[in-house]
C-alpha cells in the first residue's frame, strides 16, 4: 500500500512534468524562428567625452524586450544590381517624361521665336533644374542651334542629349564608400554610412533597400536603427533586415539615445567582423538646433570607433525646391557625402538632380524608382538622361 501510495504521490507529477516538456520541445522546434536583432541596453551610457567605452550591452534580444517585434519572414535574395538600372530606365522612358518630351518638340520647329525660348526656359525651371543652371543650358542651346543650324529631329536629340549630360554631369565620383578598413592600430573596422533626412521621404525604406543592395553584391551588413523617437521606424527597419537576414540594433525604449545605439550597432559590426554598418536617424526639421545635436553626437561617437565613410542625404525628388532647402540645412549639419533621390519616376520633376547637385556641391549616388523591395540602384547619368529622352 505504502508503495502504491508514494507512486501516485511522486511518481505522477514526474511524469507530468517530462510530459509537458516533450510538448514544450516540439513547440520550440515547430516555431517560427525570430528575425536577428540586438537591442541597446543602458543607452545613457553613451561614449563619455574622455573617449572611453560605453558600459551598455549589446544582447542577442530573446527576452521580454522584443515580444511586441514583426516576426521574421522567410530569407529572400535580392536581385542583382546589375541590370537595375536597365530595368529602370525603361520605366523611365515609358512614363514618358515631360522634360523631355516638350524640349524635343520645341527644339523641332522650324524657326525658334522668342517665345519658343521662354517656353524652354519654362519648361526647365518646372522640372526642377534651378535657375542657374537653366540660363545655362538655355545659352548654351540658343548658341549651338544658331552656330549649327540644327533643326532634324536626329540633330536635335542627340544636341540635346549632350548638354543634358553635362549638365547632369557624368564626370562626379558616384562611387559608394562601403569597403571595410583598418585601423592605425591594425585593428579592422567595418565601413560606416549614416543616412539623414526628412521623416516622410522615404528615408529608412531607403536604408532597408540600400541593405538589399549590399547583400546582393555579398556584403555582410549590420543595420543601427537610430531614429529612436519613432518606434514604428525601428520596426519598419529590423523588417527590411530580416528578409534578408540582415541584423538589426536598436534601442529597448522609445525615446533612447541615438549615439548609443549608432555605437553598439558599428561594435556589433565590428565584433562579427561585417562590412558595413547603415545607421538610420531621425528626420525632424522643427528645430534646427537640435537636430544639430543630435547628428553632431552621432558622428563624433561613431568616429571613436571607426571613420564615417559615407553620409547619405534622402530626399523624395517631387518634392522640388522644399527638398533644396531641406538639403541645405543637412549640408550644414551632417557633411552629406552623396544624394539618395526618392520616387524619380519620370514626372517633370527630374530636373531636381541638376539642382541638388549644384545646391550641396555632391553627387546623385543612388536613385529609387518605384515601390518594389529592389528597386534602388546606382545613379548613372548616361542612362537617366536617355531615360528622359525616352532612348
Amino acid at each position: 500500500m505504502n508503495d502504491l501510495t508514494d507512486l501516485l504521490v511522486y511518481g505522477l507529477p514526474a511524469l507530468l512534468v517530462v510530459g509537458l516538456g516533450v510538448v514544450g520541445l516540439r513547440s520550440r522546434r515547430g516555431r517560427t524562428p525570430e528575425p536577428p536583432t540586438t537591442t541597446a541596453e543602458g543607452v545613457e551610457h553613451a561614449p563619455t567625452t574622455d573617449g572611453t567605452a560605453p558600459t551598455a550591452t549589446v544582447e542577442v534580444s530573446t527576452g521580454e524586450a522584443v515580444v511586441a517585434e514583426p516576426v521574421a519572414p522567410a530569407v529572400e535574395a535580392p536581385e542583382p544590381v546589375a541590370g537595375r538600372l536597365v530595368r529602370l530606365r525603361e520605366r523611365l522612358a515609358r512614363s514618358g517624361s515631360p522634360l523631355g518630351t516638350r524640349l524635343l518638340q520645341v527644339l523641332s520647329r522650324d524657326h525658334l521665336s522668342e517665345d519658343d525660348w521662354d517656353e524652354i526656359e519654362e519648361t526647365l525651371l518646372l522640372a526642377d533644374v534651378g535657375a542657374g543652371p537653366t540660363a545655362e543650358l538655355v545659352d548654351r542651346l540658343r548658341e549651338r542651334v544658331r552656330v549649327l543650324g540644327v533643326r532634324e529631329p536626329g540633330a536635335v536629340h542627340d544636341l540635346l542629349r549632350e548638354q543634358l549630360l553635362e549638365l547632369v554631369d557624368p564626370t562626379l565620383d558616384r562611387t559608394l564608400r562601403t569597403a571595410p578598413g583598418v585601423a592605425d592600430d591594425g585593428t579592422p573596422h567595418p565601413a560606416v554610412v549614416l543616412v539623414v533626412g526628412v521623416n516622410g521621404t522615404g528615408k529608412t525604406t531607403t536604408v532597408g533597400k540600400l541593405a538589399r543592395v549590399l547583400v546582393a553584391e555579398n556584403r555582410s551588413v549590420v543595420l543601427g536603427a537610430a531614429d529612436t523617437f519613432r518606434a514604428a521606424a525601428a520596426d519598419q527597419l529590423q523588417t527590411w533586415g530580416a528578409r534578408v537576414g540582415v541584423p538589426t540594433v536598436r534601442s529597448e525604449k522609445d525615446g533612447g539615445d541615438p549615439a548609443a545605439v549608432a555605437f553598439d550597432a558599428v561594435r556589433r559590426a565590428a565584433d562579427e567582423g561585417a562590412d558595413v554598418v547603415l545607421v538610420d536617424t531621425a528626420g525632424r526639421l522643427q528645430n534646427k538646433a537640435g537636430l544639430m545635436d543630435e547628428l553632431g553626437k552621432i558622428t563624433r561617437v561613431l568616429s571613436r570607433r571607426a571613420p564615417i565613410g559615407e553620409v547619405l542625404l534622402v530626399l523624395d525628388a517631387t518634392t522640388g525646391q522644399n527638398g533644396l532647402n531641406q538639403a541645405r540645412v543637412f549640408r550644414e549639419v551632417a557633411g552629406v557625402t552623396g544624394i539618395v533621390l526618392t520616387k524619380l519616376d519620370g514626372t517633370a520633376k527630374g530636373g531636381i538632380v541638376v539642382a541638388v547637385q549644384r545646391e550641396l556641391g555632391v553627387p546623385v549616388k543612388l536613385v529609387g524608382l518605384g515601390e518594389g523591395p529592389d528597386d534602388l540602384a546606382p545613379f548613372e547619368p548616361e542612362a537617366f538622361v536617355d531615360g528622359l529622352l525616352q532612348d
